[in-house]
């Protein structure tokens, strides 16, 4: 009985922060009616959003005000994996619905969208030539509130400690400030920023307003969903690609390294493994593409250096913006791409992948592994790794952990390959794809399309949550809410 109480309680505290998740995004969903101003005619549109939002926020409101939990109570990280699991199936439920109600989508085409979206992949099933201008906004808004942190953000509206559970859940456990709340209004600020110099950097290269705030939005959060079919290769301008450069670099920081960089801390940025990894292996990767790929494609200098840059830090950043169709590839190329697509970005930033940090981590444990080989037996070592400010020794506890993780990512990557090959897609060509979907990429070899079996388009919507929310939280949540829910009907 008393258990039961217990768990009363604490899912009274997951319902309502919950309903808080509710309101906001109901909210958020009104955004993109503002487009109307600029372009009355996209008014016949507007209650495939106005409908599902006033669904959201007033639902939102009564589990609110039905479920009123005390700001003290604390969530467990396991509570803040049910709350951040629970939320975003909600809320992804939801945002098909306009692309269900505007674009004629199928359910399984709508939901791979949305979850694309709000995972920042940026695979598309959209026909962007013939979609309603406040579709493609709205998918622009999605990948930057996916981006930009959707649990910190939606818990920094909500007072006491739960959001920090919340964030860890989410793959997020590093912070800028002590309070959940202040470093969610820290990463707004930050990434606000981002997206207002790059809408205006856009505007200023020759960009419309549109098509600059699309793709400021989608760079920023290292998302990638574009305006233009041809995505950022539309306009061909080298002036356009370094501006975007940037802006994934940027997005693909972590929040924390992102907040050293700008008070002025780039000593202590600089110490971070994930950036030292970034250093060596981007011009590594540019290099390799343009010897064994671009030059040999590309007979121009100038075309076949840009190509090489913007491609691998792209993919590096699982940003997925493309200049050029990669259907005259060499292998060595696509070999590439997939390994930096496999890496992914950085930790508690917009990306996805593996991440570097863990990348960097396995690569010093292998060094550090070796020379306690040539060491003397009772040799003392330290493994010592920076985070931040401060260096902390690389435990083996850690190291499980992430070899763990890596495995598990891997064995993921080639359950959805052969997928994708057992309904007769190519070896390479699978190996790309879902390299892209399960590190939220969304660079496509041209496999992703409406036409594709609904069977693909769920294995890859899954690869894309899984891989933004982090395989182990998202299973950890499913066996704490089935047991509590088992443990409640036990009790009856």
């Amino acid at each position: 009985m008393r258990e039961r109480e217990y768990l009363k309680q604490r899912y009274t505290a997951i319902t309502s922060l919950i309903g808080g998740v509710l309101v906001t995004s109901g909210i958020l969903m009104l955004t993109p009616l503002a487009i109307v101003l600029t372009r009355p005619d996209e008014a016949i549109h507007l209650w495939a959003f106005i409908l599902p939002a006033l669904i959201q926020i007033f639902a939102g409101i009564f589990l609110k005000k039905r479920f009123n939990s005390s700001e003290t109570e604390t969530l467990t990280i396991q509570e803040g994996g049910v709350v951040v699991l629970i939320s975003w199936l909600i809320v992804i439920l939801f945002t098909t619905w306009p692309f269900m109600s505007i674009t004629r989508l199928s359910f399984a085409q709508a939901l791979f969208e949305a979850i694309s979206g709000w995972t920042t992949t940026g695979l598309s099933v959209v026909n962007v030539v013939d979609a309603a201008p406040i579709i493609l906004l709205w998918r622009s808004i999605i990948q930057l509130a996916g981006g930009a942190g959707w649990a910190i953000i939606m818990m920094s509206t909500l007072a006491g400690p739960t959001g920090m559970a919340v964030s860890d859940a989410e793959g997020r456990s590093e912070q800028i400030a002590p309070h959940v709340r202040q470093s969610a209004r820290l990463v707004l600020l930050i990434y606000i920023c981002y997206a207002t110099v790059g809408v205006l950097a856009y505007w200023l290269a020759g960009m419309s307003t549109f098509d600059a705030i699309n793709h400021s939005f989608a760079a920023v959060s290292t998302g990638g969903f574009s305006t233009r079919a041809e995505s950022i290769g539309y306009w061909n301008s080298t002036i356009i690609e370094a501006i975007t450069l940037p802006l994934m670099v940027l997005g693909n920081l972590s929040f924390v390294t992102a907040w050293y960089f700008w008070r002025g801390k780039f000593s202590v940025a600089a110490k971070n493994g994930e950036v030292r990894l970034m250093a060596v292996l981007m011009p590594l990767a540019i290099l390799g593409v343009f010897i064994f790929t671009s030059r040999t494609i590309y007979p121009e200098l100038e075309k076949s250096v840009r190509v090489a840059i913007f491609e691998t830090v792209s993919a590096l950043t699982t940003t997925g913006f493309s200049t050029v169709s990669y259907n005259n590839w060499n292998s060595s190329g696509m070999f590439m791409l997939i390994v930096l697509m496999l890496i992914g970005g950085g930790t508690c930033s917009t990306a996805g992948g593996i991440k570097q940090f863990r990348i960097y981590l396995l690569w010093k444990t292998i060094i550090w592994e070796v020379q306690r080989m040539i060491m003397p037996k009772n040799a003392v070592t330290n493994c010592a790794i920076w985070e931040g400010e401060q260096c902390s020794s690389l435990t083996d506890t850690k190291v499980r952990q992430i070899a763990a993780f890596v495995f598990m990512y891997m064995l993921a990557f080639t359950a959805g390959v052969l997928l994708l090959c057992s309904h007769g897609y190519g070896l390479q060509n699978s190996m790309f794809e879902f390299a892209s979907s399960l590190g939220t990429v969304g660079l496509s070899i041209g496999i992703t399309s409406p036409d594709m079996p609904a069977a693909v388009l769920y294995a890859q919507a899954l690869a894309m949550f899984l891989g933004r929310l982090e395989f182990i939280i998202v299973f950890i949540s499913i066996i704490r809410l089935t047991k509590d829910i088992r443990a409640m009907k036990n009790r009856r």
